[in-house]
């Protein structure tokens, strides 16, 4: 079970390199790494055990945040019109991406940062990936196709920023004036991942 001691914090190597592609099939460990990722998120989002477990809420973790230079991620997040997204990412590659640029007002949060930041981040307004996605609960790996937008497209941006060595922190700006903001101002929440 993975829990906030395994999560390494920013000012670590490991969080500014570039992760390495995974080798398929997937190994025993990877599959393992894969559901602890998805089932922490899960768990952060579980009031008993983020009490029991001195969880911090996230709705993302990349496999860097734990040490591992691989380019796997999980998401468990739902739009605001309650439309799920769950997925346990592998070798994602970002295909296409809006000229539109957008950003999570009142900024965004990160597992890995610890410090309190002001400034908001770039993303983009929807974003396509194609992936292999791994289904833990039938040990089944299978190509997919995922076209995000608004606040779920900027979730995946930022777990994809940290596959390529990236946290928000490097790229934040008090304004973005050219940008717009992902929803209405009164419902600002802020990402943990």
């Amino acid at each position: 079970m993975i829990l906030m001691k395994h999560i390494i914090r920013e000012g670590h190597k490991t969080l500014e390199t570039v992760a390495k592609d995974v080798r398929l099939p997937l190994s025993s460990k990877d599959k393992k790494t894969l559901k602890d990722m998805l089932q922490f998120v899960k768990n952060s989002q579980d009031d008993e055990m983020v009490e029991q477990y001195g969880l911090r809420p996230a709705v993302g973790i990349a496999a860097p945040q734990i040490n591992i230079q691989k380019r796997m991620f999980a998401v468990h997040v739902t739009d605001f019109d309650g439309t799920p997204y769950s997925y346990a990412l592998v070798n994602p590659v970002l295909k296409a991406k809006s000229d539109e640029v957008i950003y999570l007002p009142g900024g965004e949060g990160c597992l890995s940062v610890d410090r309190e930041t002001s400034g908001v981040t770039p993303r983009y307004k929807w974003v396509d990936f194609d992936a292999y996605a791994y289904d833990p609960e039938n040990d089944k790996l299978f190509e997919i196709s995922l076209h995000l937008e608004g606040y779920v497209g900027i979730v995946f941006q930022h777990e994809f920023d940290h596959i390529n060595g990236i946290l928000f922190t490097m790229k934040l700006f008090e304004t973005l004036p050219f940008a717009k903001p992902a929803f209405e101002a009164e419902k600002t929440l802020e990402v943990s991942q």
